[in-house]
């Protein structure tokens, strides 16, 4: 061996002679083609997951230090959000690292990131190579974003002038529910995150998300109780857009975590993301001051803005309702109130659960246990079992590109091994499914599929669909990503990686059973109709017998 030490860190473009390490590693990049394949670390997915679990608690710590700074409210990283930032991958990378650096084999690394490799290069026991620039990368990422600021204040500039007459659809103490702009939302009311409540319950109205453009809030806008929040946005604020940056201050615990926060903060920069979050509360503000909503209620996931919306909504005696809309799990830690500067007073007044799993879940993050209510779920339905060992196996690709290509991946593999498999893209961000023998795109979602006798998924509810729907189901863990876990703590599906995909397509698991009743309650649309129109009294014993029923 040509070092002594255990970590070996290079870039791409300056790799040693293999005897100088045992195994390797990439991280963030695909592995160079000279890298002998035998050698590369095994189960490095899983090591990373195990890693990220472990810093849960570091990046509370860090988050809420960066919120109390005075840009800290535009970043996405501060409030500790697994699929806004991947500064908590990066804390993972520096834990095994730390950990590789200790011991034998020794570890050549490698990372062309600047950022995190100068980071990596402070850990003791690493001996690093050459360092990759830096001032380029900083001066591209800086010019971009301000391109992208200039482009986000036009089109948010179009929005306001388009949808400005908006303003007068919401009248003051109205309840209001806050959504994003699906694209299977609807505009006779039906919503996906609120099913038919506009149409349950009379005078409801419906706030866009100034994520929603121009063509979604004037296609959801044909239904006159539709508003646009740009519709709020003011003409000075426009201005200012230009110039909204996340400017941490990065002298965290003496620095020790500098070189990743100011990765963060480049990173995010360089698109319109702070941009775009000043917009936002600075709509949302503007409508609370001016409509006063009695009751404001959105599919709440602990973001930024709607602990901003939270804090700005106590002055007008709002009520204010975050409605657990969609699966939680161990690797979400934006819903932990550790992550919240101010603990709990950013929380919404009330929290409407989909059921007893996931209220426990909340309880178990911190949120305190009188504002939790059970309502039921209205996104999800009961349904008949799909399961059919002889059916297709069901590939619901991820919101996050990469995790996406690693399923099609691995759906190629089940295709090429005899299997027929269906890929559904993600509606929102969807990847070109290629096409191939026993391989197919569908449009339909996992709830109305039938005959399934797999689903191979990486994020999002579709995981709990199968369990639902009486499916086996893998969550395939993704090389430098965290396949985040969305499930209930007590529903143990198997895992797996590309590198270890051979032993799922011999032996399939087996379905989990795991009872309906034990996630989910159905609606309790006497509940619901009560906690948005009633703005002074708690729920009725409709939600009280709901409650014990779970």
């Amino acid at each position: 061996m040509l070092s002594t030490l255990s970590l070996l860190l290079c870039t791409s473009i300056d790799l040693p002679a293999q005897s100088a390490y045992d195994q390797w590693l990439a991280i963030g990049i695909d592995a160079p083609a000279s890298l002998d394949a035998a050698l590369k670390m095994p189960n490095a997915a899983p090591l990373l997951e195990h890693a990220f679990e472990s810093i849960r608690s570091d990046w509370a710590r860090i988050g809420k230090i960066l919120q109390a700074q005075p840009t800290g409210h535009l970043g996405h990283m501060p409030i500790c959000g697994a699929f806004g930032s991947d500064f908590g991958i990066m804390l993972a990378w520096s834990v095994i690292c730390a950990d590789l650096a200790k011991a034998a084999p020794q570890t050549l690394v490698v990372c062309d990131d600047p950022w995190l490799f100068r980071h990596l290069a402070s850990i003791d026991g690493a001996r690093a190579r050459k360092m990759p620039a830096l001032w380029a990368v900083t001066a591209k990422r800086f010019l971009r974003g301000y391109a992208a600021r200039l482009k986000l204040t036009v089109s948010l500039l179009r929005a306001r002038v388009a949808l400005g007459n908006m303003r007068k659809r919401i009248i003051p103490d109205a309840p209001v529910i806050l959504v994003y702009g699906h694209p299977d939302s609807r505009a006779d009311g039906q919503d996906v995150y609120f099913a038919d409540l506009m149409q349950r319950i009379t005078g409801l109205k419906r706030m866009l998300h100034t994520d929603a453009g121009v063509r979604a809030a004037q296609r959801l806008g044909a239904d006159p109780r539709t508003a646009s929040l740009h519709a709020w946005g003011s003409f000075f604020a426009l201005i200012r857009v230009p110039f909204q940056r996340w400017t941490p201050d990065t002298a965290v615990e003496q620095g020790r975590w500098r070189w990743l926060i100011a990765r963060s903060a480049s990173l995010e920069n360089s698109g319109g993301g702070p941009a775009m979050n000043f917009w936002q509360h600075h709509c949302q503000r503007a409508f609370l001051a001016d409509a006063k909503p009695a009751t404001l209620c959105w599919p709440w996931e602990n973001h930024g803005w709607e602990r901003d919306l939270c804090r700005a909504a106590a002055p007008y005696a709002t009520k204010t309702i975050g409605y657990q809309h969609t699966v939680i799990g161990p690797h979400q830690f934006n819903y932990a109130t550790e992550t919240n500067v101010d603990g709990v007073a950013s929380l919404p007044d009330m929290i409407a659960c989909d059921g007893p799993a996931y209220r426990d879940e909340l309880a178990a993050w911190g949120a305190p246990a009188d504002r939790l209510h059970i309502l039921g779920a209205l996104r999800f339905t009961r349904r008949a079992p799909a399961y059919d060992p002889d059916g297709a196996i069901f590939v619901p690709l991820s919101a996050i590109r990469t995790a996406a290509q690693a399923q099609l991946q691995a759906a190629g593999r089940f295709a090429d091994a005899g299997h027929m498999v269906l890929v559904k893209p993600h509606p929102m961000y969807p990847l070109p499914v290629p096409a191939r023998t026993n391989m197919s795109e569908t449009k339909i979602g996992l709830a109305a599929q039938t005959q399934l006798k797999l689903v191979i998924f990486a994020s999002g509810a579709s995981g709990l669909d199968a369990v639902l729907a009486g499916v086996p189901a893998v969550r395939l863990q993704v090389d430098g990503l965290i396949s985040i876990n969305v499930l209930p703590s007590f529903v143990d599906l198997t895992t797996t990686t590309l590198e270890n995909l051979q032993a799922v397509i011999e032996h399939p698991p087996a379905p989990v059973n795991v009872e309906w009743d034990k996630i989910l309650t159905d609606p309790d649309f006497d509940a619901w109709n009560q906690l948005l129109t009633d703005a002074k009294t708690p729920l009725n014993a409709t939600s009280t017998e709901t409650q014990a029923r779970a």
